[in-house]
């Protein structure tokens, strides 16, 4: 008999391995709770992974796809954008900032627009030929085309729309247009924005590749 192994004897006692004193039963037990324990980390690696993106999600940045000509040609259809929630938490909005809004439709419709922030609140807008006047003076918007700035007719510029009365922008809002003045739906049609509806801030445009750019 071999030495080193004590067989099973007639109290049912199981072969041991003199080396570590624990019997192949236990250490396959062993071998299975490290196995198992190695899954578990890595489940809650996982979870934990699932529930950051989401907070992220949720709360600090989100991705946005545009769908519309209305921001041509800052921002194209197709192009996907990071929207930086957090920022009006931290400051005030700005004028030129590229900002997603929440807009109630009808009753139960809602829609995310994308569009630029033109005035703040207390400022007077007024709009003459498609030029854009704040408080008298007339706004600078180098975020337009050349072709939109030329000397053309004000209706291929922004179509129908091409003069806005003297408006107080009212405490609490923004008005916000998109940059293809022509083809944009916008405070022009439904009025100045509530910043409480404001989702975030649209800080870079992450895709396609060839289009990476910050707004």
């Amino acid at each position: 008999m071999d030495p080193k192994t004590r067989l099973k004897g007639e109290f049912g006692s199981e072969a041991t391995d003199e080396e570590t004193g624990e019997s192949p039963r236990v250490e396959s037990a062993k071998g299975l709770f490290w196995q198992l324990r190695g899954v578990g980390e890595w489940v809650v690696v996982v979870a934990v992974a699932i529930l950051a993106a989401l907070l992220i999600r949720v709360f600090v940045l989100q991705q946005y796809y545009i769908d519309g000509p209305s921001m041509q040609t800052t921002l194209m259809p197709g192009d996907r954008v990071l929207v930086n929630k957090l920022s009006y938490r931290l400051h005030d909005v700005h004028r030129g900032d590229v900002v997603v809004f929440d807009r109630l439709t009808d009753v139960d419709n809602h829609d995310d627009l994308i569009k630029r922030v033109i005035a703040l609140p207390g400022e007077e807008i007024e709009i003459r030929s498609c030029e854009v006047f704040i408080d008298g003076r007339r706004l600078q918007e180098p975020y337009l085309v050349v072709e939109q700035l030329a000397a053309v007719e004000p209706a291929s510029r922004c179509g129908s729309r091409t003069d806005l009365l003297p408006l107080i922008v009212p405490a609490g809002t923004v008005y916000v247009m998109g940059d293809n003045r022509s083809q944009s739906f916008d405070s022009r049609d439904f009025g100045p924005v509530a910043v409480d509806e404001i989702r975030g801030r649209a800080f870079v445009v992450i895709w396609p590749a060839g289009a990476w750019a910050w707004l």
